[in-house]
């Protein structure tokens, strides 16, 4: 007999599509998947940090920086000064008579720091001859071909077919430029480095020798400046347009009306007050290049080593090298 369609005999069919949800009313699925899942007991997903760091530590990590200035304003100095270790080219090379050569000559020294268990591959490239001669035209050439050089070894070893587990980064990831203590606006050769480089490179401009200005002075200087780079539009490092969120563009914030820093470098020690600290000793007393009330040494430190380390070498590969290999394969693609 033909069983009626009603009847409790009949199979029922699976659909695989899932029921309709009637409108205005949101499926309970969507709704939960977006929102944060709760955990009845300790996983352990926390480990992960853990694991991180002891790779870290294992295998070290690679940090590159450039100083960039005329003879005589302390640029060995002012990285023997934040490594507190001798690491500069002219510590390398003792009881050789410095000579400025007639054109921009880049020196790279590499040094492996360790501090705690961590170890840092530490590259220093210096640029004897910048700006110290009478016709100092294109003297940026030679810096823009090394930065633009390093990005074409590291996008030739990432194109191979078979590529190293681990690529070896000699990007520039920071350059520090050291503007005279003139008290004065910025010269045209300031201004024109800076123009150029911060488009390739992330540019921390700092005022080299501020105890030869008074405070006053250093403060109607650093103004200039501010206005100087806002006027030819020069984007100095931290850079507003990467800022991630409004915590990342608060602190920044700060950081951005404190520069260019005006540092003090020294590289020998004083006793004051029972202890002993980094600083230069005259007539009037020792400038401790460590105490915020004298320079502003410790904020450059921060920036480059305890704070924004990380962001430096993320803005230069996702950045300035991005934006090299993307020009780069263009210009390849090219009938």
């Amino acid at each position: 007999l033909p069983i009626r369609a009603g009847s409790s005999l009949e199979p029922e069919e699976h659909s695989m599509e899932p029921p309709a949800v009637p409108e205005g009313e949101m499926p309970l699925t969507v709704a939960s998947g977006q929102a944060g899942c709760q955990l009845f007991g300790y996983v352990g997903i926390e480990a992960v940090l853990d694991q991180m760091k002891i790779k870290t530590m294992k295998t070290g990590f690679e940090f590159n920086i450039m100083v960039v200035g005329q003879s005589g304003l302390g640029k060995s100095t002012m990285v023997n000064t934040l490594f507190k270790s001798k690491v500069s080219r002219k510590a390398s090379q003792p009881g050789q008579e410095e000579r400025i050569p007639k054109t921009v000559q880049l020196q790279s020294i590499t040094h492996v720091i360790e501090e705690k268990g961590v170890k840092m591959k530490l590259t220093v490239t210096d640029t004897p001859g910048f700006g110290d001669q009478i016709n100092n035209e294109n003297c940026w050439d030679p810096i823009i071909k090394y930065i633009n050089d390093q990005y074409e070894r590291y996008l030739r070893e990432e194109i191979l077919i078979t590529r190293k587990r681990k690529i070896p980064d000699t990007r520039v990831h920071g350059c520090i430029y050291f503007v005279p203590p003139t008290g004065h606006w910025l010269r045209p050769l300031d201004l024109e480095f800076m123009l150029r480089l911060s488009k390739i490179v992330n540019v921390v401009p700092v005022i080299a020798k501020a105890d030869t200005l008074t405070l006053e002075e250093r403060a109607e200087f650093k103004q200039r400046i501010q206005e100087d780079l806002k006027t030819h539009t020069i984007s100095v490092y931290p850079q507003e347009d990467f800022d991630q969120d409004p915590d990342d563009r608060a602190l920044n914030d700060r950081i951005r009306e404190k520069i260019p820093f005006a540092v003090v470098g020294a590289d020998q020690e004083h006793q004051v007050n029972g202890k002993r600290v980094l600083g230069r000793k005259t007539k009037w007393g020792i400038i401790e290049v460590e105490n915020p009330a004298h320079c502003e040494f410790p904020l450059l430190r921060d920036l480059l080593i305890r704070s924004h380390l990380q962001d430096l070498k993320d803005i230069t590969h996702n950045v300035h090298y991005e934006s090299y290999r993307v020009r780069r394969l263009n210009e390849s693609n090219r009938p």
